[in-house]
């Protein structure tokens, strides 16, 4: 009874014939319970009547009341709680051997066991129990984060956390890891061509988005490695060429959760794609790498976008972005600002105010104290923060 039945299954798929027997006779541990209490039973007796006839031949009448008095420690020390308590804990040293001698037991027994089973069986439906169900509920998202959390050594630290990752992508939704619609960068087509191979030039991203004149004006998508071809081609390209090459537009629907758009990803063999809200209004940019970034951890080997919204000060204040998202800042500080409403530092800060705050404007959320440092554009441009004693 005390073997994990996970790992049960697992020996059983392995071919363990050990676990192929125990997991049959747990199949129906009613019967099981009947052979081993049957047994046990019936051998605890018959030493308390052996140990009884023995105590009157050597000392008489009085061993009869002297037999239970001594037998009753043996039994419950060497027979109950010993090995029972090291069953315990070892269960699989002592279930698997068990096994090859209950198995054929059970078939000897049977008839005692049945009529035990029936008698027993039929008690417990008076309580509204059918003994033939099993309690086979799959184990829940929490519970399965308890047995990575407690798995401990025998999964590394690095893949407990992948692991808690992927159980969390059904929490997170494409609106927390997009680049949000104010830092798309993009490519204008009714600007110079001469600024366009410039934007090229120095551009981080190998895919950028293709719009004329206004981002909700979209054209399609551009992936660098078609520019080269055409210039390798042509030597020289026009707006009319990069919008030939331009592949089109995948949108996002905003609120679509993780590891839903993780599916959407692989079926559609897309890897970025643009949200939209319910007006279809462009509100950002997700790809595959974020969503799987989610998974493993940043791999960004780009030290320009890396941390690039926070900057940590020496009196152990920090200077953030207003653009930086309150989930970024939440992970990379170990912080726990509210992320249940608005989504960056700014939004935060224009909810609890209710106002667009000047410069030099203080409020205190939780135990975090914010100072409005810089205001533009109806917005807050940066903000210093510092965890309160």
């Amino acid at each position: 009874m005390a073997l994990n039945r996970y790992r049960l299954r697992h020996l059983v798929k392995d071919g363990h014939r050990g676990a192929r027997l125990s997991s049959a006779l747990l199949d129906r541990p009613d019967r099981l319970i009947g052979l081993i209490l049957f047994w046990n039973n019936l051998i605890n007796i018959l030493a308390a009547s052996i140990a009884t006839v023995i105590a009157v031949r050597l000392i008489g009448e009085i061993g009869i009341a002297l037999a239970p008095i001594i037998l009753t420690p043996i039994i419950l020390i060497f027979a109950e709680t010993a090995p029972k308590t090291y069953a315990a804990i070892r269960p699989e040293r002592i279930a698997f051997p068990a096994a090859y001698l209950l198995t054929p037991l059970l078939k000897v027994c049977y008839p005692f066991v049945f009529v035990i089973n029936q008698i027993s069986n039929a008690l417990i439906r008076v309580f509204g129990i059918n003994p033939k169900e099993k309690d086979d509920a799959p184990m829940s998202r929490e519970e399965l984060r308890t047995v990575v959390h407690e798995a401990g050594a025998m999964i590394p630290r690095r893949h407990q956390r992948m692991l808690l990752s992927i159980l969390d992508l059904e929490k997170e939704t494409v609106d927390d890891i997009m680049v949000p619609r104010n830092e798309l960068v993009g490519i204008d087509l009714d600007d110079p061509v001469n600024e366009i191979i410039e934007q090229l030039t120095r551009s981080q991203h190998t895919r950028l988005v293709v719009y004329r004149n206004d981002v909700d004006n979209i054209v399609g998508m551009l992936h660098a490695r078609h520019v080269l071809r055409l210039l390798r081609e042509k030597g020289e390209f026009s707006a009319q060429d990069l919008e030939a090459i331009c592949t089109e537009p995948y949108y996002v629907p905003e609120g679509t959760p993780l590891h839903i758009q993780l599916l959407n990803f692989q079926r559609q063999k897309e890897r970025a794609g643009l949200v939209v809200d319910e007006y279809g209004v462009i509100q950002g940019l997700v790809t595959l790498e974020d969503i799987l970034e989610e998974i493993v951890g940043e791999f960004t080997t780009d030290l320009q976008t890396f941390n690039q919204d926070i900057y940590p000060q020496q009196d152990g204040s920090y200077i953030i972005d207003g653009t930086a998202t309150l989930r970024d800042i939440n992970r990379q500080l170990n912080w726990h600002l509210p992320s249940e409403g608005p989504k960056t530092l700014n939004g935060l800060i224009l909810e609890r105010l209710e106002d667009i705050p000047e410069s030099g404007t203080s409020l205190k959320i939780g135990n975090y104290a914010i100072e409005i440092r810089q205001v533009a554009d109806n917005a807050v441009k940066k903000a210093s923060i510092v965890i309160l004693e």
